[in-house]
This record gives C-alpha cells, sequence and structure tokens, in this order.
C-alpha cells in the first residue's frame, strides 16, 4: 500500500510506474507469445485470423475494461482521503457491476460472433481459425475483467509491485500453455486463445487471493456488504463514460481494420504484426499515465492542487522523451521486430511492417502526450471530457479510411493512427489545463471557507471565554 499524499513526486511515481511498466510489458507478451507460436507453427494465415478481430476485442472488451478503470478512480480518491469505509462500500458494489458487465458482455459477443465477422470483412480463408479464436476469448471475458479489477483496486492503493509479480507468473503459464495447446494438443488457433483465457484466470485468482491474505484495509465489513444505489451511480458516472471512451476510440479501429481486412490476408497478417510490435512498443505510455492518474487522484483526494499540477508536468516530460527514443527505435528496426512472428521469407508482409513504422514513428510523441492528458483527465474524475477525446479519434480513423486507403491503399492505414492522435491532442491537452485550473480555483474556495470557519470557532471561543 503506498500514500502518494506525501513524499518526492518524481520517486512515488517512478517506484509506483515501474513495476506496473514490468506488468504491462507482460501483459503485453500474452499477445506476443499467441502470435509469435501461432504464426512460427501454424504460418502467415492463422496469424492473420488471431489478429483479423483485434479491434473488436478492443471495442467489447475494452469497454469492459475501461469501466473496470473507472470503478478504481472513486476509490482511489477516498483511499487519499482517508474515507476507509466509503472505499469499501465502493469496492463492494464495483465488484457487483463488474459481474454484471461482464455476464452481458459474454452472452452478446457468444450470441453475435459471426455477425461480428462479418462486420470485420474477415477473409474467407481464414474464418473458421478466427471464429474458433476470437469465440473462446469472447468466452473467457469474466477472467479478464476478475484480473483488471483486482489488480486496479490494488493499484488504487498504491501498489503496482503485486499486479506485475502476478502478471510474471502468469505471462510464464501462458507461454507454457501456448506451445502445449497448439505444439503438442494441435488445437491450432483455439488453443492460443485458451492459453490467454486460462492464464487471465490464474492472474485474477492470485489478485484476490493477495487481496484477502495481504490488505485487511480492502476487507469487506458485513455492514458495508449492501448493493446501494447512490453508489452505483457514483461508479457507472465515471466508469461508463471511461469504458465508451475506449469503444468509441475503437469504433474508428473496427472501421480501420475492416478496409485493411479487405486488401487480403497479407495485409491482415501484416497489421496483426506490426499491432503487437506497437502494443508493446506503447507500454511505457499506459504505465507513466496510470502512475500520473494515480497520483493525481490521491492528491486530488487529498487536496493538494500543487501535487496535482506537479505529478502531470513530470508525466509530459517523462513521455516526451521516451517517445523520441522510441521513434527512432521503430523507425529503423520496427521491420526487424516483425521476424519475430513470420519467417525472413515473407518479405511482403516484412516491406509492409516497414512502411507502416516509417510512417508512425515521427508521431509517436503524440500519443504519449494524449495518454498522460487523457488518463489524467479521467483520474480527476472528468470523464466525460476524456470520452470526448475518444470520439476525435474515431472521426480521424474514419476519415482516413474514406479519405485514404481507396487511393493508397495500406499506406492510407498506416496514416490512421497519426491522424487520430494529433486530432484527439488538439482538443485533450487544452482540457486538461482547464481541467487543472478548475481543480486550483475548487480547492482554493473550499480552503477558503476552512479558513473562515475556522477564524470564526476562534472568536466564538474567545467571546465565550470572557
Amino acid at each position: 500500500m503506498k500514500d502518494m499524499t506525501k513524499g518526492s513526486p518524481f520517486g512515488l511515481i517512478i517506484r509506483f510506474v515501474i513495476p506496473l511498466l514490468l506488468g504491462n510489458l507482460l501483459q503485453q507478451l500474452y499477445n506476443i507469445a499467441d502470435a509469435a507460436i501461432v504464426g512460427r507453427f501454424l504460418g502467415p494465415g492463422a496469424l492473420a485470423a488471431v489478429g483479423a478481430t483485434g479491434s473488436v476485442q478492443f471495442l467489447i472488451i475494452g469497454f469492459c475494461l475501461g469501466a473496470c478503470s473507472g470503478f478504481c478512480v472513486p476509490i482511489a480518491q477516498r483511499f487519499g482521503a482517508g474515507e476507509h469505509e466509503r472505499m469499501r462500500r465502493l469496492l463492494y458494489n464495483s465488484v457487483l457491476l463488474t459481474a454484471v458487465i461482464a455476464a452481458v458482455a459474454t452472452i452478446f459477443t457468444v450470441t453475435f460472433c459471426n455477425g461480428i465477422m462479418r462486420i470485420l470483412s474477415t477473409p474467407e480463408d481464414i474464418w473458421a481459425d478466427t471464429r474458433s479464436y476470437i469465440l473462446v476469448i469472447f468466452l473467457g471475458i469474466p477472467f479478464t475483467l476478475m484480473y483488471n479489477l483486482a489488480a486496479g483496486v490494488l493499484r488504487s492503493v498504491g501498489d503496482s509491485r503485486t499486479p506485475f509479480l502476478v502478471l510474471a507468473v502468469s505471462t510464464v503459464s501462458n507461454i507454457f500453455l501456448d506451445i502445449f495447446c497448439i505444439a503438442v494438443l494441435k488445437w491450432g488457433c483455439a488453443g492460443a486463445a485458451i492459453a490467454t483465457v486460462a492464464s487471465q484466470a490464474l492472474s485474477g485468482g492470485l489478485c484476490v487471493w493477495v487481496i484477502i491474505k495481504k490488505y485487511e484495509i480492502l476487507h469487506i465489513r458485513a455492514k458495508e456488504r449492501r448493493a446501494d444505489r447512490r453508489t452505483m451511480r457514483e461508479l457507472l458516472m465515471i466508469g461508463v463514460p471511461m469504458g465508451l471512451q475506449f469503444s468509441i476510440t475503437a469504433i474508428g479501429s473496427m472501421v480501420l481494420q475492416s478496409a485493411n481486412n479487405g486488401l487480403g490476408s497479407v495485409y491482415t497478417s501484416t497489421f496483426t504484426a506490426v499491432s503487437r510490435v506497437k502494443m508493446f512498443a506503447m507500454c511505457p505510455f499506459d504505465a507513466v499515465a496510470s502512475g500520473v492518474a494515480t497520483f493525481c487522484s490521491q492528491n486530488y483526494g487529498a487536496g493538494n492542487y500543487k501535487r496535482i499540477r506537479t505529478g502531470y508536468k513530470l508525466g509530459i516530460i517523462m513521455v516526451t522523451v521516451y517517445s523520441i527514443v522510441c521513434g527512432v527505435l521503430l523507425g529503423f528496426f520496427g521491420r526487424t521486430a516483425c521476424m519475430l512472428f513470420v519467417s525472413s521469407k515473407e518479405t511482403q508482409i516484412l516491406d509492409l511492417a516497414g512502411t507502416f513504422f516509417r510512417i508512425q514513428a515521427v508521431s509517436f510523441w503524440t500519443l504519449g502526450l494524449l495518454n498522460v492528458s487523457r488518463i489524467t483527465t479521467q483520474g480527476l474524475g472528468f470523464t466525460g471530457r476524456a470520452t470526448f477525446s475518444g470520439a476525435m479519434e474515431m472521426i480521424a480513423r474514419i476519415a482516413v479510411v474514406f479519405l485514404f486507403v481507396p487511393g493508397y491503399g495500406f499506406t492510407g492505414i498506416c496514416l490512421g493512427d497519426p491522424m487520430a492522435w494529433v486530432l484527439a491532442d488538439l482538443y485533450i491537452v487544452p482540457t486538461t489545463i482547464f481541467v487543472l485550473k478548475k481543480i486550483k480555483r475548487d480547492l482554493s474556495g473550499h480552503e477558503t471557507q476552512e479558513h473562515a470557519a475556522a477564524v470564526n470557532e476562534q472568536r466564538a471561543a474567545l467571546a465565550v471565554s470572557k
């Protein structure tokens, strides 16, 4: 447990971010292991099948995960404010809401699996493998949400180390299960999905076990185990907009992936490979943004504006430095990195990957700026504003599909993300500055009222003594 309302902001954020970053890297190893083992053992067609529905996973599972992240925002704020009973009531109602979301999402996705694949223009030659993979992933949604809520709660109270250690164990198990299910049992793409879901279940179970064994402060008392309409409304007011922000962003990605799938399975394989590398490279952005958001959220609960402002500035500096270095590396070595997934003989796929990274590398810094600004805004409770930035991304990606893909093909696809990041930045950065100024005014007004009340109490006590 880590109280981030006292001590060096930089030191606190760094100590929080490092295990979170390592955890995010391990999380991405789930996807990389799937893609690498599938691509190497089963070939480019199977690799395309694993990645053909990536955007719809982002749409549906992303909404669920965004909602879980939103539920953890007031939990972190109440922890920072020292209101532990209220924090546990929020936790109990978060569990109830997450269970409902998991059930609805699983039933919906399994029922409409074929329709989802048609919307994404899944090529016929990879249809069967794609369906077997995504169906298992959809059935595993409850385990995915169990892990993300439990890990989010641990991070809300300042513990990013436990989720990292848990992911270290489950990632190793995922790699072994991938090889066992694909190479030994010959289960194909479905085997990769089974390995991923089983590892997510292990992650969730371990996080819950740690909460039970180690964190008495999170043990929900009998009087706190009550479904409360007001508490659920508070959680949904933050969780739903955060979920929608993921989903709105994913709609643009779905349109982009559908257009890419329509180019053929070679382009689908390429998109799968570059997406895995890009997501791995993005992990520091997500880690720093989550660390800054937790820091700002706790200090917002404690009413300390100066620390909120300092945390945000530190986050911007950190991601800017990283994005410059990472952009250069991706530009020069992105093509080589994709050899993890396909043989060096697949020159068409690798050349397309090289084009993708050269185009995206120059704008990678805009993604870092976007992540820190948006997640900080969410952590401070202004989730609706963050959601609108997701709408900006969606509009940009859809515009690219209609304006550039018909004439430029895959090169047009490569422009989708950079344009989305820039357009979203034009909205969310000024918005975050506005939010910080608003919080400063609100907290200053609150301090003035408290000071006036204290003066009145002193005068009253003096009058009594006289």
